[in-house]
């Protein structure tokens, strides 16, 4: 009786599992196709601001940074740890770099965050 009961178990959280994932398949914010005109705002240590303009496809803000010509970013297990040649390490210094879009906080990384045009994003170094 037991192990019919744990079949049953194990068969409902896997049809729960396909339906949040088919879900957030159909409503995730999802990005926008063709050119766009963005601007990628830096935000260092000291406070003082480099603003890139892109005309862009990107898709996603990764591809966005990778082309705006002078930004420069460096990222382990997933986590941007320097920008422009400033590493902020939470282990040290209590420092991360925090991404935000239209003047809120990304909801995604930089390999899922899309990008629309009219985007406006600051990469920001932050302190806890």
């Amino acid at each position: 009786m037991k192990k019919k009961t744990l079949i049953i178990t194990i068969a409902i959280l896997l049809v729960l599992a396909a339906a949040l994932t088919a879900a957030w398949l159909v409503w995730r914010e999802k990005p926008a196709e063709g050119s766009k005109t963005i601007t990628i705002e830096v935000v260092n240590k000291a406070g003082e601001s480099t603003v890139y303009d892109l005309k862009t496809d990107a898709e996603y803000l990764r591809q966005a940074m990778e082309e705006a010509e002078g930004l420069e970013f460096t990222e382990e297990d997933g986590m941007v740890l320097t920008v422009n040649g400033e590493s902020a390490v939470w282990e040290t210094d209590g420092a991360y770099w925090g991404f935000y879009v239209n003047e809120g906080y990304c909801n995604y990384g930089i390999d899922t965050q899309p990008v629309a045009d009219g985007d406006a994003f600051q990469i920001v170094y932050t302190v806890s």
